[in-house]
């Protein structure tokens, strides 16, 4: 735990409570299944605010909420955040813009991911609702969706993504295999709708391979 650092309790509640409030509602949608996934939303240019480990994503209080630092040590919390928060955190320091990352552990993104040829991204073309995502401001676009393996080495998934972001700086999220969805935005209002965007495009793609069998 560092203690060292300060940052704005306002901030921090405003932030922690999006998080308890974007819980709510993706657990609604199942989204996010009892305690899987993990939230986060940036306080400030030092610090960011996460879900503390094990909680029930459709129940979070403001107290289930914590402070990290940019490198995912705790900051005056005896609490454990997620074992992915470095996951959080490569984002955060690889896009200085981002306010807001969301994991989420869906049937779609888990089923999906699991259906891809090992080493192949996802690739979403020529989908209306590709425009929910920035930059895209045509159906007639490309969205190519990395597929990480899974794995308990954080430390490795990490440096991988952050390889990853450093050449695709303007990509909105990644899979991993059998896990689930990263996604992230300016801001959490942002951030949820792109994971609604993905479910839908998840959505598709599964339903097309059923047809095309």
């Amino acid at each position: 735990m560092t203690d060292a650092s300060q940052f704005d309790v306002n901030r921090f509640a405003t932030a922690a409570q999006s998080i308890v409030e974007a819980g709510r509602f993706l657990y609604g949608q199942g989204w996010s299944p009892a305690t899987s996934s993990n939230y986060s939303a940036r306080i400030d240019e030092r610090h960011l605010a996460i879900t503390v480990s094990g909680r029930h994503k459709g129940q979070l209080r403001l107290d289930d909420v914590m402070v990290v630092d940019t490198d995912g040590r705790p900051v005056q919390s005896q609490c454990r955040s997620s074992a992915e928060t470095l996951l959080h955190t490569v984002v955060y320091q690889q896009l200085p813009d981002i306010g807001a990352v969301l994991h989420t552990h869906s049937v779609n993104a888990t089923v999906l991911s699991r259906l891809l040829p090992a080493g192949e991204p996802l690739v979403l073309a020529d989908y209306e609702l590709l425009k929910a995502f920035p930059g895209i401001d045509t159906h007639e676009s490309t969205l190519t969706v990395p597929v990480f393996d899974n794995t308990q080495d954080m430390e490795q998934l990490s440096a991988d993504t952050r390889r990853w972001l450093a050449n695709n700086p303007l990509q909105p999220g990644y899979l991993i295999r059998g896990h689930g969805l990263y996604t992230w935005g300016r801001t959490m209002a942002d951030c949820l709708r792109h994971v609604e965007a993905f479910e839908f495009l998840f959505e598709c793609e599964l339903q097309t391979m059923r047809v095309c069998r």
